[in-house]
């Protein structure tokens, strides 16, 4: 059946490196801290790395957060935080604007630098999101650290740096294939069938649609909505070593477009993403 808003929670999906995902990464904003003096005391200095979710999933964004803070009694002079993702986690987002990720002042790919060009003072707090992209290939544990210094002396540096680990998921194997069931004039009927070869069960399956301009008539056996852009078809749940089949029907446009379909998981990651989409024309 066609109608309805089921495909609103979706609204945030796009498409990094050949994979769906939610991007959870905020356009990037200056830097928190803004002292007004110039005190040169010794400053406690101190950084706490958290990672979510707690277990990643392959092809799945992975959000690290730093949090950054000075207990004093003297302000840190320009500190530095710097902050090493696993090789398996490509950076897509940082969001503050001074902090500078890949390989910048002589930094490797996966490391994030954040230059403070004042100093931060006493009290006073801060922090940087990273969202990264893990590779469909990884293996967990995934560690990340992150490292905070200053020109000033710290009396307590076991806590200038922190560390996570994170496991990764299996995930499920989902792919799409299409084809044309039926023609009447403009009107095609397209036959879909998802397949999901484990070893999860995926509850929140869906596929999109980009139709090349071709309007959605009908759907038997998924849940979809049309948008000015996409269709978007919510499944029901794919169990390992299972498939589910819908119908949609199309009006093409004159020219017969080509459609193209890619099945995901919000939640769930996808080691073998290469087919998770399908291409046919609607001749």
């Amino acid at each position: 059946m066609v109608g309805g808003s089921v495909f609103g929670e979706y609204a945030a999906v796009r498409i990094v490196a050949g994979v769906i995902c939610l991007v959870l990464a905020a356009a990037p904003r200056g830097a928190l801290a803004s002292p007004e003096d110039d005190a040169w005391g010794g400053a406690d200095l101190s950084v706490r790395l958290t990672v979510s979710p707690k277990r990643a999933q392959p092809g799945q964004p992975l959000t690290y957060r730093a949090e950054v803070r000075n207990d004093g009694p003297g302000d840190a002079v320009l500190p530095l935080l710097t902050v090493r993702l696993p090789e398996e986690v490509v950076v897509i987002g940082v969001d503050v604007a001074e902090c500078l990720p890949g390989t910048v002042a002589g930094a490797a790919a996966g490391v994030v630098v954040c230059p403070s060009t004042k100093d931060v003072l006493a009290g006073q707090t801060g922090g940087v999101t990273i969202t990264g992209l893990v590779r469909s290939g990884a293996r967990g544990p995934l560690e990340a650290t992150a490292t905070l210094s200053s020109e000033v002396v710290d009396d307590d540096e076991t806590d200038n740096s922190s560390r996570t680990l994170t496991e990764v998921g299996e995930g499920a194997d989902l792919a799409v294939r299409l084809s044309r069931a039926t023609r009447a004039g403009r009107l095609v009927t397209v036959a879909a069938v998802v397949r999901n070869r484990g070893p999860r069960r995926v509850h929140d399956a869906g596929v999109l649609f980009d139709t090349g301009g071709a309007r959605l008539m009908s759907a038997r056996g998924a849940r979809c909505d049309s948008h000015p852009a996409y269709v978007g078809c919510r499944l029901r749940t794919v169990g390992a070593g299972r498939r589910v089949s819908f119908l949609l029907a199309f009006v093409a446009r004159a020219h017969a477009p080509r459609a193209e379909a890619t099945v995901y998981s919000l939640r769930l990651g996808d080691r073998r993403p290469a087919n998770n989409t399908a291409r046919f024309s609607l001749r």
